[in-house]
């Protein structure tokens, strides 16, 4: 893929911020600091700007975290991050027209951010750990189920039913799984049903389910980037 350099430096960046903000989240900081520090980290290595609708970080804060909405009406809140809480954050970088897309969910155990990945999180016995558990095994399904031949609607069809048989509920506002990456963001095509695009006519494409257990009111997201070579997933 020519272009493939460009797409992973700026994902890079976005997975940097990510690893960047661990220290950064804690126990009193509001989901509007979140995103302003956020940004800047993002603008300090490189990034010129930000493909959805001008934000680069997409922030929800404890139960706000369920919510799914456009970014057209998107405005951080004043929410403080509290002692046990949860914080979703969704970046979305953009360098020299070639876009990142990456999100990941902190979990916050006494004042500090514990970590991102199910791996940081096994020791913990809190409760919202299982949603990052459950996120990183559909990415786990995902990429042990898709073929290059599979539309966008079979892949849809197949992971909204694991959701659903783990317990979860997809909270995507659209109801949608995922995109393609474009040059435009208006030209995006989706996991959803109806789409029978196959995964082998485009390029990048992302998985970001979206979602919550039926019994909890906290949110979780997780997303990354993937794409097919000479027939085999790579994560980018």
């Amino acid at each position: 893929m020519e272009q493939l350099s460009n797409y992973l430096h700026v994902q890079s960046i976005a997975k940097s911020t990510i690893i960047e903000l661990k220290n950064v989240i804690k126990e009193g900081i509001s989901e509007r600091e979140i995103v302003c520090i956020t940004e800047d980290i993002m603008r300090a290595n490189g990034v010129n700007s930000f493909w959805y609708h001008g934000i680069g970080a997409f922030v929800h804060v404890g139960k706000r975290t369920t919510i799914s909405e456009s970014g057209k009406g998107y405005e951080p809140s004043e929410i403080l991050v509290g002692r046990n809480d949860i914080v979703t954050v969704d970046l979305s970088p953009e360098f020299n027209t070639y876009w990142g897309d990456y999100a990941r969910t902190f979990i916050i155990i006494d004042g500090k951010a514990v970590g991102v990945d199910a791996l940081e999180c096994s020791n913990n016995e809190f409760e919202l750990m299982d949603g990052v558990k459950v996120e990183e095994n559909l990415h786990n399904i995902f990429m042990n189920y898709i073929k290059p031949d599979m539309t966008f609607e079979d892949v849809y069809l197949h992971m909204n039913e694991v959701i659903n048989q783990l317990g979860y509920i997809n909270l995507d506002f659209a109801g949608n799984l995922g995109h393609t990456i474009e040059f435009n963001k208006d030209n995006r095509r989706y996991f959803e049903s109806g789409n029978k695009t196959r995964l082998s006519e485009v390029t990048l494409f992302t998985f970001e389910p979206h979602i919550k257990h039926r019994s909890l009111e906290y949110g979780f997201k997780r997303e990354d980037i993937y794409y097919f070579l000479d027939g085999k997933l790579f994560v980018l």
